[in-house]
């Protein structure tokens, strides 16, 4: 399907920001009826909607499916926050009105004063993705204030206000990601998620955390920096993944004190190891790790991020010790990929997609091996132990890490041999969902023992 001149760019952005007014009504109906309506909106867009307007939705030159476009996602995405967050509406108006707002006005403000180019993302621009942030932070606060009296037991006043600004921030920085997976699902998933982990914290636990690990930031900071410059020196990380390597590192140490540090360190370790194994051979085939090995920022985020957010809960809530298994398995998972692809690379015999079976070339996207497979979960079993051996896990929870692992690195190979050649994700987008994937399910199964 093809647009015509017809188009206006302002008129779209405008209605985008004006559906989101629809959020004000989720305090006054019944969840159920939301529901129906959300279920009504997706279904009246993707068979009334589009034959109605037809080519004037879309953009000049633009070429989307009927299924895929936003107009269909835009309503769907609320639909699943309905079905996952419905005893939360004010994280359902909250991520609404972020995305509403924010992407809406990052566009219109973009195009009349873009400021400067995102670095990592020439289409993107600093102008819009302020505006994003602003105007979808104001937008989150006002809807979550608007709902909070359907949030029972009732939440800390400070919820309404602190959520949807780290929301909107971190969904304004998500849509920067240079990825072709549509902002309509990868912006208010993002707003939703950030909010859903800080209503797990408890007020109380802050206080008691700042009065007793306060001494310990300069140790952590001081310990992290001097692991990052060794890094850079040793050519294992770019300036950016040092940068990001030691933020994310002295958050874990906070939080985790040295045991989770020496497990992060541990399993940067194997990472950096199984990555320059068998180097002859992946540099022959064109598979080597690019910039030399060295890893970058997205890398660090992308394979520590989810570690680090679960390491901050293992302080910050009452559930410690699933926040400390989510912490492990996040990055055991992240660690035991790496080594399943690196090996895999350096001596697999046989490479095949997991969706299909299908023989491939080594290195192509989602692919796995029997060797690569099989040093994924002894490494898993390996690192996992060391996690219980340090303390920050008990060793009944051993088996769950690995399952875990195996099964983020499954989701991941089967994401990546469908998207990720097509440019709807990239690797270290499909690193983030491994992490995150293994987290969900060491939890889940933990909890259902």
């Amino acid at each position: 399907m093809r647009s015509d001149a017809r188009f206006s760019e302002d008129s779209r952005q405008s209605v985008h920001i004006a559906m989101g007014g629809f959020a004000l009504l989720l305090p006054l109906i019944p969840w159920w009826q939301s529901i129906v309506l959300a279920a009504f909106t997706v279904l009246f867009n993707l068979f009334g909607l589009q034959r109605l307007l037809g080519r004037r939705l879309f953009r000049p030159g633009e070429r989307i499916g009927r299924f895929t476009s936003g107009i269909v996602l835009y309503p769907l995405t609320v639909l699943l926050l309905l079905l996952v967050f419905g005893g939360r509406l004010d994280i359902v108006a909250a991520a609404w009105g972020i995305f509403a707002a924010g992407d809406g006005m990052a566009t219109i403000v973009g195009r009349r004063a873009p400021i400067a180019r995102i670095p990592w993302n020439r289409q993107k621009s600093l102008g819009g993705t302020l505006a994003f942030a602003l105007c979808g932070a104001a937008a989150g606060i006002g809807l979550a204030w608007w709902c909070r009296d359907t949030v029972m037991p009732p939440a800390y006043t400070w919820f309404f206000f602190v959520a949807p600004v780290l929301a909107a921030f971190v969904a304004a920085a998500v849509e920067t990601i240079p990825i072709s997976l549509d902002d309509n699902v990868s912006v208010p998933a993002s707003a939703a998620g950030v909010m859903w982990v800080v209503s797990l914290v408890s007020i109380d636990l802050i206080d008691a955390f700042v009065r007793a690990g306060a001494s310990r930031l300069f140790t952590a900071a001081g310990a992290n920096v001097v692991v990052a410059l060794a890094g850079y020196a040793a050519a294992t990380v770019t300036l950016a993944g040092m940068i990001a390597g030691a933020v994310l590192g002295t958050a874990i140490f906070l939080f985790t004190g040295p045991a989770g540090w020496a497990l992060l360190l541990l399993c940067f370790a194997v990472a950096v190891v199984t990555s320059r194994m068998g180097l002859a051979r992946k540099r022959a085939l064109g598979i080597a790790e690019e910039r030399g090995g060295r890893r970058g920022a997205g890398n660090a985020i992308a394979n520590t991020g989810v570690a680090a957010i679960a390491a901050t809960m293992s302080a910050l809530t009452y559930a410690e010790a699933d926040a400390r298994l989510a912490f492990v398995a996040a990055l055991v998972a992240g660690a035991s990929d790496t080594v399943a692809s690196e090996i895999g690379k350096a001596w697999g015999q046989r490479t095949f997609l997991v969706t299909t079976a299908r023989r491939v070339p080594p290195g192509t996207s989602g692919a796995m091996s029997l060797e690569g497979t099989a040093a994924g979960v002894v490494s898993a079993a390996l690192l996992g132990g060391a996690a219980c051996g340090l303390g920050i896990i008990a060793w009944e929870m051993l088996l769950y890490v690995v399952a875990a692992a195996t099964a983020g690195a499954l989701v991941e190979s089967a994401l990546g041999a469908t998207l990720e050649h097509r440019g709807v994700l990239n690797n270290d987008v499909l690193n983030f969902i491994n992490t995150g994937v293994a987290v969900f399910v060491a939890v889940e199964l933990w909890q259902l023992r």
